[in-house]
């Protein structure tokens, strides 16, 4: 009888502390407008960080623009579905770190002569779930065929939207 008592306080501590490490979801990203693209976007909350990784491949070498879109939905073919930028702040797109820029704007990611890239961004400035203005949960990554410019507005002038992924939880 000792031991099972034992046992299932043990349990229990040991779920609580991997409640405490962290949350990781994985979501694929799925080729849009007539793309090769395959990918996925690894979201990780720890602490008062949000981590998010997209990994991407069959994709044109070059600079891609990845974003987060306001609409949790990627059913169309061209990804228009997934709306504009989240932007809950109202603030102007730009550059993530300059003084003006969506909560949406990843930034661009190299994509090498192999076809395949990864960017990754940690920051305070996001939730993972929970429902709050800055929860990314409800939400969509795109990755586009351009580069961001940073300074057009609304978009960065980043062309069409080559792949997409609901955030989940």
């Amino acid at each position: 009888m000792t031991r099972a008592c034992a046992w299932v306080v043990f349990l229990h501590v040991g779920a609580a502390w991997a409640g405490a490490k962290g949350t990781q979801v994985t979501v694929p990203i799925e080729a849009r407008s007539n793309s090769t693209l395959k990918g996925q976007a690894v979201f990780t909350a720890e602490g008062k960080t949000v981590t998010v990784q997209v990994q991407v491949e069959k994709v044109s070498p070059g600079k891609h623009a990845v974003h987060v879109h306001e609409l949790p939905d990627c059913s169309a073919p061209d990804a228009k579905s997934a709306g504009g930028h989240w932007n809950p702040q109202k603030d102007a797109h730009g550059e993530w770190g300059k003084e003006h820029h969506h909560l949406g704007d990843i930034g661009n990611m190299d994509v090498g002569a192999d076809g395949k890239g990864t960017i990754t961004l940690a920051t305070d400035k996001w939730t993972f779930g929970g429902g709050a203005p800055n929860d990314l949960v409800g939400h969509s990554i795109v990755v586009h065929e351009k580069v961001d410019d940073f300074t057009t507005q609304p978009t960065g002038n980043a062309g069409g939207r080559i792949g997409c992924a609901v955030i989940k939880k």
